[in-house]
């Protein structure tokens, strides 16, 4: 593996950290007290405990950098080229219902771009790494996307819009278009891990609409260092800000986004 900066470091550090405590919150699911947020959309106590072990390591560590977080109000630092952008519990649907993948997930973002991202998945103590410029990483091994070309052969992955959330019929008549034209396609409730497996090439490809920031930031850097091609579904836009994505491997992101976009 590459040598690792020191805030990629503190990164992973602080990602095992809290994943103890969502482990043991795990194993006692049932006994969580949950509030509702939103139809279909839940935030767990452990969500919240997550998020405050995060920031209390990350600002321990990194005092001036900004935040940006699913369960807390953004703050900036006294540096404001750099900020923290965090989901602590990628996969909150699936954590509640004893489902066993979900993720912390942490970037660092600096002039706006991403530098630094951690990925981690304590259930199979999967842990993915990257920094700009040094590739991707899983463990100690070193990521590609898949080389595949035909399209007939290939796993993409999706997110469907749930409850009330706008995207469904644009989504379904993606899918409709997409699934005659290859080997499957998922939908697997954490978009941090859908990223991070296109990275892998567990997965060819994947879109989804409506996410925010720290759903995907830490993955879309794994992902791009790996070897894949990003944009939003919209090619004006900036997937952080637009919160649409379309990410697969070189061969076939053109077709793949014809598709997906017609």
């Amino acid at each position: 593996m590459f040598k690792t900066s020191a805030n990629l470091n503190i990164m992973m550090k602080t990602a095992r950290i809290a994943a103890r405590g969502l482990l043991r919150d795990f194993g006692e699911v049932e006994n969580l007290q949950v509030s509702s947020k939103a139809a279909g959309d839940f935030v767990s106590k452990a969500d919240i405990k997550s998020e405050k072990i995060i920031y209390e390591a990350l600002s321990g560590a990194r005092p001036n950098y900004g935040w940006l977080a699913e369960e807390s109000d953004e703050k900036f630092g006294k540096d404001p080229t750099r900020k923290w952008i965090v989901d602590p519990l990628d996969g909150t649907t699936n954590f509640l219902h004893g489902i066993p993948h979900w993720a912390i997930s942490i970037g660092l973002e600096y002039k706006k771009e991403m530098i630094a991202a951690v990925v981690y998945d304590p259930i199979k103590d999967e842990m993915f790494t990257a920094e700009k410029g040094q590739g991707a990483w899983l463990n100690d091994r070193r990521l590609r996307v898949s080389d595949r070309k035909n399209m007939i052969e290939m796993l993409f992955a999706t997110g469907m819009p749930f409850a009330d959330k706008p995207g469904l019929d644009e989504t379904i008549q993606e899918v409709t278009r997409l699934m005659p034209k290859c080997a499957g396609i998922r939908r697997n409730g954490a978009a941090a891990l859908d990223l991070v497996y296109v990275a892998a090439g567990r997965f060819d490809g994947y879109w989804e609409r409506g996410l925010q920031a720290w759903d995907i930031a830490a993955g879309i850097l794994i992902a791009k260092e790996a070897g894949a091609l990003v944009e939003a579904l919209d090619t004006n836009q900036n997937p952080l800000k637009s919160g649409d994505i379309i990410c697969a491997n070189n061969f076939i992101f053109e077709n793949f986004a014809g598709l997906i976009r017609r």
